[in-house]
């Protein structure tokens, strides 16, 4: 078994012993109890072994924390939810600032805002906003950080009704690399704020959010599938549906094969499938007029849609991916599903790996279109969709298979793809690929890069470089 490196033992214990007595929250080291289940991530593909890590229970800590880093030379990593695909919130032989343990919301019903502290889950988030019938735009797993998921731009049920999660951030408290708090809005370090939008971990750490609610109290959600043959005649529809749908009706398209658990008849258990997950806000009448479109053109052989909280539909899914499975992502961005490129991910769908393993295909137009790829650091909003292909399996032994089917599949699709990726769903894949997901934004996030961290000590992310 891998062991960490002694960069804690190079410290001195009286600046360690200095540290622990300036933090509010807890300095966990490789001799101590709890680190073994401390330096787990959600996937559990990743195995990396920090020398410290800091569980910070507010932003005085988080100011130590990153102090401390930087006068000891030591490589840092933030964690929030640690559900990056790639394990960027933990790193060997360095720190590690947790904010799992900052996760203080309040809700401002007369303004619609609600104040979001940075180790705060969707579950979190949607638990304080439900009651009031509103939501914020994130993710498709409550069990999401939504530091990472917003700060990478922020797609899921409600992209098509609202927009990303980035557009409706009003404000953020940022911690930088020097030690300095600063707040960032449209009028306070506009840059930063601009960068922040969609640019990932690399310019600060986020204490605070502050977002725009939105409607979304009761919504019409759920799953319905088609058996796999069936599968062509379903995209085509779909993609001709979703491009020209209301903005408030939103479903994602997806292969998979049916879990046997419960929740899924018996008849239909291991199943390779292809369906749609749904979440429709607003006007009831046009929800069932869409979904019966669907109904009416090919009877779907499941159909679990029915009206429910939105914070339900955000927990359908968590008990199926529960923290430790071995995940491998690959992903693209996409403007159209052509006939050629329909049949490539058909022929890989056939040989989904895993009952885990799954590709999704979430609609990014609509509300995500009413900006301009110039308008925050996110660069693709002339793309129709988010595509991710996922490898899963819990068992290690299984790892090269899960990963050499989603090398294989993004290789096949990749050339019918817009070029770059959404960063969230990336693994670590190199300086190019970071670059090409940002398209022409690049230069302007390195020109940021280079004012508020010009030493790139926020490094362990999809990094932008300084000039």
């Amino acid at each position: 078994m891998q062991t960490p490196n002694s960069t804690s033992s190079v410290i001195s214990a009286d600046h360690l012993k200095t540290l622990m007595e300036l933090l509010q929250g807890s300095l966990i080291q490789p001799h101590d109890d709890e680190y073994e289940s401390t330096r787990k991530v959600y996937n559990g593909m990743i195995d990396k072994y920090p020398s410290l890590i800091a569980k910070c229970k507010d932003v005085a800590d988080v100011l130590h924390c990153v102090n401390f880093g930087r006068e000891h030379n030591l490589t840092v990593a933030v964690r929030s939810g640690g559900h990056n695909a790639g394990g960027l919130g933990i790193v060997d032989d360095g720190l590690v600032i947790d904010l799992v343990e900052m996760n203080g919301i309040r809700v401002n019903p007369d303004r619609e805002t609600v104040r979001v502290e940075g180790g705060c889950l969707l579950q979190d988030v949607d638990h304080a906003t439900q009651p009031f019938g509103k939501a914020v735009p994130t993710g498709i797993l409550s069990t999401t950080g939504i530091s990472g998921l917003t700060l990478g731009g922020g797609l899921g049920h409600l992209s098509r009704a609202y927009g990303l999660a980035i557009d409706s951030l009003l404000e953020a408290d940022v911690v930088l690399a020097d030690g300095s708090l600063i707040t960032v809005s449209e009028t306070q370090h506009s840059d930063l704020f601009w960068a922040i939008r969609g640019g990932g971990g690399n310019f600060g750490i986020v204490v605070s959010f502050l977002f725009k609610l939105h409607d979304a109290g009761m919504v019409q959600g759920g799953p319905m599938l088609w058996h796999l043959e069936e599968t062509e005649e379903m995209m085509r529809f779909y993609q001709d549906f979703i491009l020209k749908a209301p903005k408030h009706i939103y479903c994602y398209f997806a292969f998979l094969t049916v879990p046997p658990v419960d929740l899924f008849p018996e008849a239909l258990h291991l199943k390779k499938m292809c369906g749609l997950v749904w979440c429709n806000v607003g006007n009831k009448a046009d929800s069932e007029a869409a979904l019966q479109k669907f109904r009416d053109f090919k009877k779907p052989a499941l159909d679990y849609v029915d009206s429910m909280p939105y914070a339900s539909l955000q927990q359908l899914f968590d008990g199926l991916y529960p923290t430790g499975l071995q995940w491998y992502w690959k992903a693209d961005f996409i403007k159209e599903l052509s006939g050629e490129a329909i049949q490539e991910n058909i022929q890989f769908a056939k040989k989904l790996p895993s009952v885990h393993s799954t590709v999704h295909f979430y609609p990014i137009n609509g509300a995500c279109h009413d900006k301009n790829n110039a308008d925050t650091a996110w660069a693709y909003r002339h793309a129709n969709w988010s595509q991710v292909i996922v490898g899963v399996d819990p068992d290690p032994a299984n790892k090269d298979k899960i990963s050499s089917w989603a090398k294989s599949y993004w290789e096949a699709i990749h050339p019918h793809s817009a070029g770059g990726a959404y960063v969230n769903f990336m693994m670590e894949e190199g300086q190019d690929r970071v670059k090409a997901s940002y398209g022409d934004n690049y230069s302007r996030l390195s020109q940021i890069k280079t004012k508020y961290d010009p030493k790139n000590f926020f490094h362990v992310n999809q990094n932008i470089k300084p000039t």
